[in-house]
């Protein structure tokens, strides 16, 4: 979330990065919810003090034996108004909470500004599309042909939205998943393997909630939710923590499921594994010092690109506009691979730096030189492991029906070709 005290004192400027924004956002609640914060806590202090005034004189005058009847009367009626503006302070600070924690991240100066995703500006290009001297399918017609993918079963089994997969697709699966994650702890990155249920004060944490809890699943008659994302488990394991300044970067990789509700997507990509309610993901998380926070999203962002690299496929990299990008972040930057059943690049990463608005919801610091800082943190997907499925998938057809097995995962596949 934003400082209070920055939204206080620069009221002005939060008005104007949010109306660059999607949505609407009330700063003047917030300003009003913490003028009347003051003015009760200005009352009560007042209050208080001079109940502790007439204490001291009902002291002194019963020492004196002298009547201080109408005094204590007095005191006992003010008691009474200092305990209702203490619980009208309690509703007045919890209201203002939520407020702040209502208003997004204001956007890096870099991002480009617009209503919406067509002001998203292309940073660079990595492969040419694949052309076919045949009619490429899709991955759900590929996926059903070869016997690999069977959205009916899941339907039958649980519902729309999910797939069941079949012998080699599901060693696809499990291989895209195992290849993410051994490139990236090669390259420096820790492996967690966190639970797939949170709490309520993690999805705080992160910014799901309170704006996303539509798009959520929640268990019911707990405090639980399943994971949307392994950025909720994974950045909130140093919640409420101080980092040593010399333990900066501190590099997360992690496989979950993800589980998402897609509230408000109707219509949206309804066949194939590019919008489900649940599907894997390989997740990159970083905690940084705020000095080293957006040359480490350039780091980032590379290794993500680097797993399309290894695997052959076409993709971009785009910097979303402030209408188009996430709630909690600061600049994000999306990489989209080539599908060519949608005959145009598909997001399959999204990588974002959100400053200190995470670390301030989580309370983690970092201490150099006997002082404690908020760290930085960023996330990224790397990668989706479905929508990575179902690329190979598409642009690894061949004109029998038959799918080529990516150089790079033919040790985890054992076989070559899918048939």
């Amino acid at each position: 979330m934003l400082d209070l005290k920055f939204i206080t004192e620069n009221a002005d400027l939060v008005k104007k990065a949010m109306s660059t924004r999607s949505g609407t956002y009330d700063v003047d609640k917030v300003l009003a919810l913490n003028a009347r914060r003051k003015e009760i806590l200005g009352k009560v202090e007042a209050m208080k003090a001079e109940r502790n005034r007439v204490s001291d004189e009902i002291a002194r005058m019963r020492k004196e034996k002298k009547n201080a009847d109408d005094m204590i009367a007095a005191m006992k009626k003010d008691n009474e108004e200092i305990k209702r503006l203490d619980e009208e302070l309690g509703a007045v600070e919890a209201d203002l909470r939520l407020a702040v924690m209502s208003i997004p991240n204001i956007p890096h100066s870099s991002v480009p500004v617009g209503a919406d995703d067509t002001f998203n500006k292309e940073v660079r290009k990595y492969g040419e599309p694949r052309k076919f001297d045949f009619e490429p399918l899709a991955h759900w017609d590929i996926g059903a042909n070869l016997g690999i993918l069977d959205p009916a079963t899941a339907a039958k089994i649980t519902g729309a939205r999910f797939t069941v997969y079949r012998g080699l697709g599901a060693r696809l699966e499990r291989a895209v998943a195992n290849f993410m994650l051994n490139v990236h702890t090669e390259n420096g990155y820790t492996e967690i393997f966190p639970p797939f249920m949170v709490n309520r004060d993690s999805m705080y944490g992160t910014g799901q909630l309170p704006k996303f809890e539509e798009d959520a699943f929640a268990v019911k008659d707990t405090n639980y939710f399943l994971v949307p994302t392994a950025e909720v488990p994974v950045t909130n394991m140093h919640r409420g923590e101080i980092l040593d300044k010399k333990s900066l970067p501190i590099n997360y990789c992690a496989y979950t499921a993800c589980f998402r509700a897609e509230a408000g997507s109707a219509g949206r990509d309804t066949r194939g594994l590019i919008r489900q309610h649940q599907f894997n993901k390989v997740e990159l998380v970083k905690f940084c010092a705020p000095e080293d926070s957006y040359a480490e999203l350039e780091s980032l962002t590379a290794e993500a690109e680097l797993i399309l690299k290894k695997l052959g496929l076409a993709y971009r990299v785009v910097c979303l506009s402030t209408g188009d990008m996430g709630f909690s972040s600061a600049k994000t930057y999306d990489i989209e691979v080539w599908m060519p059943s949608y005959g145009r690049y598909v997001e399959i990463s999204s990588c974002s730096n959100f400053e200190d608005y995470q670390a301030r919801r989580m309370n983690i610091k970092y201490k150099e030189n006997g002082k404690n800082s908020l760290v930085h943190t960023l996330n990224g997907s790397g990668l989706a492991v479905g929508r990575t499925t179902a690329a190979i998938l598409e642009n690894f057809q061949n004109a029998d029906g038959s799918v080529t097995v990516p150089e790079a995962l033919v040790p985890y596949m054992g076989v070559n070709v899918i048939k």
